[in-house]
């Protein structure tokens, strides 16, 4: 069954194009953000940062929920907000959907009741409103959950009629503010699974923000990497897998991560320290990583080809369903990924000394 609306919904976008491009300015606090961010039509696009980066500000931003003190916001044809015009359309004026991680669903309203009120804020009538909300909630996977009040759903299906309702009014674009914060494990798969769906699709552009890397990595289409209010970087999740371009983005899908000089083969570190690399691509500042399956562990110094060997020192074990990650200190911090079996071979426990290698082929690097 069609989800689009067979009459206007007040305050759509003229035309088809739902494009999003924005350049959002504005202090909160200690807090300067100046950010700017396009969306193409059903582009999912995962804005992720470290703790007071300004992602929910961005975010609130777009909703209208906090206002520009600079730059604009056009989505399609239409600008609804630009301060240098004076013009800022009221969050009831934009047509967006928006997902808080809290949910925020009316606790005195059914799940039907819930989903139809942003159709009924939008001028639907009330007997098309139940009916599209039922169709939604069906949708989702909750049949039969219509009576349901907020308080006996589970936090899963709760965001599903959270998401049911942002979907229905087929907004223009899609904020979703830590939809799965909130959930169990076994809550956000399911969720995961279900909103992708749903994602692929919706025609208007989605922005997520995250700190999971694996929502970001399975649910975008591209990766905004925000940092104390500035955008650092902005590609697809498999070049910031492969080439991030901040430490805080390394960290996010697990490498290890150096700045320094380059120096002919040699990367010397902040700290004083050398790495020996293969193939130098550029001199200057530079940045470099390791995977953790490329560091390799030796209770004897090893012999052989690596080029790269220190001692280290086992700070903490993290260990996993199928693999243990070894954080070492030493010259060159560094975490190494092995196995179970690795882990029981090399008596590795805490404050164990051992030997680190890195083949100078497993350096990854490029200019900063």
């Amino acid at each position: 069954m069609s989800t689009q609306p067979d009459h206007a919904i007040a305050g759509r976008v003229d035309g088809t194009d739902r494009r999003l491009e924005a350049r959002v300015c504005l202090q909160l606090g200690s807090l300067e953000l100046d950010v700017r961010i396009d969306a193409a039509p059903g582009e999912v696009v995962a804005v992720v940062g470290p703790n007071a980066a300004g992602k929910t500000t961005l975010l609130r931003a777009l909703a209208g929920l906090v206002p520009l003190s600079g730059g604009h916001i056009r989505i399609g044809s239409q600008v609804v907000e630009d301060p240098a015009a004076r013009l800022r359309l009221s969050p009831q004026q934009r047509h967006v959907g928006v997902v808080f991680q809290q949910h925020l669903l009316f606790p005195h309203l059914s799940a039907l009741e819930n989903v139809a009120f942003g159709l009924r804020a939008r001028g639907v009538s009330a007997a098309d409103a139940r009916t599209r909300a039922g169709t939604w909630l069906e949708r989702v996977g909750l049949a039969g959950r219509e009576r349901a009040r907020p308080a006996a759903l589970s936090g899963g299906q709760s965001q599903r009629v959270a998401l049911a309702r942002a979907l229905a009014t087929d907004p223009d674009l899609l904020l979703l503010d830590e939809p799965m914060a909130a959930l169990d494990v076994d809550a956000r798969r399911a969720v995961r699974r279900e909103l992708k769906r749903h994602l692929s699709d919706f025609a208007g552009p989605t922005l997520l923000i995250t700190h999971e890397p694996l929502e970001a990595i399975s649910l975008a289409d591209r990766v905004v990497v925000l940092e104390a209010g500035r955008v650092v970087q902005d590609d697809t999740p498999a070049t910031i897998a492969r080439r991030p371009r901040s430490n805080w983005a390394a960290r996010l899908v697990g490498l290890n991560h150096y700045h320094g000089r380059l120096e002919a083969h040699t990367i010397i570190l902040d700290n004083g320290a050398r790495l020996t690399i293969a193939e130098p691509v550029a001199t200057g500042e530079v940045m470099a990583v390791v995977h953790p399956r490329a560091v390799a562990l030796h209770p004897e110094r090893p012999t052989g080809s690596p080029r790269n060997v220190w001692q280290a020192t086992v700070d903490a074990l993290d260990i996993h369903h199928d693999h243990v990650r070894v954080h070492l200190e030493g010259p060159i911090p560094i975490v190494a990924q092995v196995s179970a079996a690795s882990l029981a071979d090399l008596d590795l426990t805490e404050g164990r000394t051992v030997w680190v290698a890195v083949k100078a082929t497993e350096i990854d690097h490029w200019p900063l």
